[in-house]
This record gives C-alpha cells, structure tokens and sequence, in this order.
C-alpha cells in the first residue's frame, strides 16, 4: 500500500481542506470540486432509480418481477435506500482514503448478471452472497499486490484506447437513455440492430429536450464558460420542467416510448422520505450447497474479472483524463484505490444492492475540473441525502443530464492520438478495446478482446517476450472469461 506523501513546509500554510485533499499540487480549487462533485451525482444518481428496476419488484408476481429461487423479490423501495446507502458511503471512503474523484455505485452489468442469471438458480440472500465472496477475493488480489501490478503491468497505448473506448461508451449510454438511439424492436428481420429514435425520427419531447441540452452544453463548453456540464444539466432541467407542464407527456414505465424514461420534470407531491434499509445484512452462502460447486465456481469466477476490469479499466481513462497519470502510466494512490473500490463489492452485497464499483460518469465531474477526492465527499454526501430525499432529486430527468455523458464522450475521444495506430500489432488491440465496449456495452469485453489480440499478435510477430507477463496471465483468463458459457453447458 502506499504511503502518504510528506507534508512540506509550504503546505502548513494552507488550509486545512487544502492540506488534506492538496488541492493546489493538483491545480484545484474548493469550488471546482464542489461543482464536479455535485455534476458527478446528477449524472449518476439515476442509478437510484436504475437498479431497483433491475433487481428490484414493484409486485411479487406480474411482468417485470425479479423472483429467486423461491418466488421472492426484493422490494423497489429498499433497494432504491440501499443503492443510495452504499454508493454514498463508498463514495466517501474513495475520496478521503484514495484522493482521486471517482465515485461509485452498484455495477450496471453486474447487477442485471446477478438478477438474470444468478437469483433464478438460488434465493436472493444466496446470490448476493456470492457477491460479497466475489469482494472478498477482489480484495485479497489488492492485498497481494496483484491487482495493482496488472495495472501497471497494461500497455500505454492500451491504457489510452480503453480511455478512448469508455468515452465512446459513456457517449452511447447517453444517447440511449435519452432515446436518441433505440433498439429495433424486431431486429432479427431488419438491417440494423438500433435506429434514430422511433422510426427513424426523434419523435418524441424528452429526445428533443435532449438534443437541445445537448446543443446548449455543447455551446457552454466550447465557449469555455465555467461550470459548463452543470449548466447545461440546469438548463437542460427547466426546459424539461417547462415541456411537461405544456405538453403533459407523462412517465414511459416500458409502456409509454414517448415519455420520460428515467426522472419524472414535475414537481414531487412529497420532497422528504425515510429509507427502508432492511435489506442490509440479509445474505446467505448457502448456494455452495444448493448448487454443484463447480457451478457456483464459475458464477463467482465470472462476477471476479467483470468486476476486476471493469474497474481498472475505468480508473485508468479516469485517470488520464483528469492528468493524474504518472509519465509511466501509474495512477497515485492505486492501491488504495482498488482497495476501496473491491470493499464497495463486499458492501453492495451486503446491502443486497449489487456489487459497486467505479462510475465512468465520475468523467463529468472530472470535466468541471475535479481533481480531488474532495469532490467524491460532495458526491457521496449527496448520496446519503438522497436517501431521504429521492422525490425531489428524480425531478431531473435522464434526457437533462444524458448531454452531459455525450460532452464528456467527446472530451474523452481525443486521447486516441496517443495510440500508434502505424503499427497494426498496436492498432488491432486499440482498436477492438474501443469498439467492443460500446458494442457490447461491457467495459471488461472490450478490454478482454484488446488484451488478447495484443498477445496473440505479439506472440505471432517474434515479440512474445516483450509482453509483460501478467498480460499473458490476464488474456488467458479473459480466454476463460468469455468462455463461461460453454463450460457452464459442459457442466448442466
């Protein structure tokens, strides 16, 4: 683990918020990371509403419900308290142990593994269960120094392109959720998987007031006025508000395809609300014996390297993105880092709100200029508030705050001239990596398909033994990885 830096004698002179975060060595100021932590939660507190939808039921039967095993759901409402719960508190923990402004929350693609694939074999307390032992390990391999040398251990040409491929995949989330691209209901007998809207056309108030947030974001950013991505999300806010009351288009609710998908632009008819956080400490490891071990083995290896990479993966375009990268390529404070973040595995299992872990959406705060771990205590503070205050923050819809992950896509795109796309044994891997995690929608798939085409193509080329060797050892794991499906077929 890392030592803290010294504390010099020009640093007595300052603050103490200063002193502590070292704000001035990181050319920050409180009110940039007040403002990136506050733009970090708006664009990711849809998560709030997100996952309870994934995991969660409203009822414990009908369409939509989420059953284990046994029949049993678990509740919207608690898992909305203790998704707000654990991202707050991990939040706080990466700012204030780690100094680096990257938030967390439960895991998109992990939570929707352990509800579509996980939950239906065992009860739910079993299936988070498994993702607390899933943290566990993930925290042994920091303690052991492994975790943070296959960090170190990945190529700076890759290390850009996964950067580069997060951008382009926070730059899709955005134009989904906004409903600016849309799956093609029947895809299967056209062309394209995903169109323009709906039948190629807009088509809806909530995709316009996204493309007129995005416009006006854009405008800000280019003009570099400060404060630019919370602006636009402000003004992206009040318009929707406006719409609404003129138009009156009502919530989607998977029904409605021209109404609000996430966040509901009307004024809440209650602001304050107690959190039900009874889920907390409701687990079992009983699916070692419910399920062959074998089984279990294979739920628990695919939870480790989804979890794994995905997080290196996006602490690193983090990293580079807001300049905190070592000439080598290192990230201060990894350590700690990963450290906290394998913890927020163990904590959202716990919690049964789904393994946590580091938000490619911390990039907006990121893009407002934190720096610091000050921001995530913005972040994580208003986390814990949005607990009790949940209607009043789903006011913002997700049209109004997906610009700004469509900004930040874009800022994040030009570090794709750091990669030497003149060598085809560089560009192949870059290239995959970048594309696959859009495509895939999994930033472990994308840095799984780079990863293996650099060693096969160094290997195929006479270079085998300029591949550091934790590459070799990860890319046969990814090997592993992507096959789960088969082996689990072998197995049933």
């Amino acid at each position: 683990m890392e030592r803290a830096p010294a504390v010099s004698a020009d640093l007595r002179g300052r603050s103490r918020l200063d002193r502590y975060f070292r704000l001035t060595e990181h050319g920050s100021t409180v009110g940039r990371e007040l403002r990136g932590g506050l733009v970090t939660f708006v664009t990711m507190s849809y998560i709030i509403v997100l996952n309870p939808l994934i995991i969660g039921s409203f009822a414990a039967t009908g369409p939509g419900a989420k059953a284990d095993v046994l029949g049993n759901v678990l509740s919207v409402p608690q898992v909305a308290a203790s998704t707000a719960l654990v991202a707050g508190v991990m939040t706080l923990l990466m700012g204030l142990v780690a100094n680096l402004p990257f938030a967390l929350a439960t895991g998109l693609g992990i939570n929707v593994l352990v509800a579509v694939t996980i939950a239906p074999q065992m009860t739910w307390p079993e299936a988070m269960g498994l993702v607390v032992v899933d943290g566990l390990i993930i925290v042994v391999l920091v303690l052991t120094g492994f975790r943070t040398a296959v960090f170190n251990a990945v190529p700076a040409d890759l290390k850009a392109a996964i950067a580069v491929g997060i951008g382009l995949f926070i730059c899709f989330i955005g134009l989904v959720d906004a409903g600016f691209v849309r799956r093609i209901p029947d895809a299967a007998n056209t062309t394209v998987p995903v169109g323009l809207g709906l039948n190629g056309s807009i088509a809806s108030w909530p995709t316009l007031v996204f493309v007129v947030g995005l416009l006006i974001t854009g405008i800000l950013v280019a003009r570099r006025v400060r404060a630019a991505i919370l602006l636009g999300v402000i003004i992206s806010t009040v318009i929707a508000i406006i719409v609404e009351a003129i138009a009156e288009i009502g919530p989607s609710e998977g029904i409605n395809p021209k109404g609000w998908n996430l966040g509901y632009p009307a004024l809440p008819e209650a602001i304050i609300g107690l959190p039900d956080l009874s889920l907390v400490g409701d687990i079992s490891f009983g699916a070692w014996t419910r399920l062959p071990v074998l089984t279990v083995s294979l739920l628990v290896f695919t939870l480790v390297l989804a979890n794994f990479f995905d997080a290196i993966g996006t602490m690193t375009g983090l990293g580079k993105q807001a300049g905190l990268l070592a000439p080598g390529g290192q990230l201060p404070n990894v350590g700690r880092a990963l450290l906290v973040e394998g913890t927020g595995a163990i904590a959202g299992g716990v919690a049964s709100a789904s393994s946590n872990t580091v938000y490619v959406e911390s990039a907006s705060g990121i893009a407002e200029g934190a720096r610091t771990g000050l921001a995530n205590v913005v972040t994580g503070l208003l986390f814990l508030a949005a607990m009790f205050f949940t209607p009043l923050y789903s006011v913002v819809p997700i049209e109004a705050a997906a610009p700004a992950l469509v900004i930040v896509g874009a800022l994040m795109m030009r570090q794709i001239t750091e990669i030497d796309f003149t060598d085809f044994r560089v560009a192949l891997p870059a290239f995959l990596t970048i594309v696959v995690m859009p495509f895939t929608y999994s930033i472990a798939n994308g840095i799984g398909a780079g990863f293996i085409a650099y060693v096969v193509l160094a290997a195929a080329t006479g270079r085998a033994r300029r591949v550091h060797p934790l590459m070799w050892v990860v890319s046969i794991a990814f090997v592993g990885y992507f096959a789960v499906g088969p082996l689990e077929a072998l197995i049933g």
